[in-house]
């Protein structure tokens, strides 16, 4: 399994935002993972400043104290639910989101909750120390796309 450290993940965000908009590089050919990553950069201009300064992201310290979004886990958390859709797994997530999408009338807008999902998984996991509980978060993406 690969599993990329945050240094990694950083310059990858990084090098894909440079291969999209930096001067003279915009407009390189991406890979797959680039293209789903660009796509949701596009939807966050808001990190564009962080992701315009490779060295400084590598540094960059996100602390929930300072207030501010870590840009870096955003964007891998879109790209966690993308690639979870693409391959349905756990069973039954590409329904739920796409639900959860048509609900709310945008896909971006259905992520965002699906991360506070996600997020709310991890946490239990790591709190109580057994895995992921795949079901329990499905049904709280059900929930939220069936709420009123």
């Amino acid at each position: 399994m690969f599993q990329p450290s945050q240094a990694d993940v950083r310059r990858f965000f990084c090098r894909t935002y440079a291969k999209v908009y930096a001067k003279p590089q915009g407009g390189l050919p991406l890979d797959r993972m680039e293209l789903i990553a660009a796509r949701w950069i596009a939807e966050h201009p808001e990190y564009h400043a962080d992701l315009a300064d490779e060295a400084a992201a590598v540094r960059a310290a996100f602390s929930v104290e300072a207030g501010r979004t870590n840009p870096f886990l955003h964007l891998s958390m879109h790209l966690t639910i993308e690639e979870q859709c693409s391959i349905d797994q756990p069973t039954g997530i590409r329904q739920a989101v796409q639900l959860l999408a048509a609900r709310r009338g945008s896909l971006h807008e259905a992520h965002h909750e699906v991360m506070e999902c996600l997020g709310e998984m991890i946490w239990a996991s790591q709190r109580s120390g057994l895995p992921p509980d795949g079901a329990a978060y499905i049904e709280a993406v059900r929930r939220r796309a069936t709420a009123g």
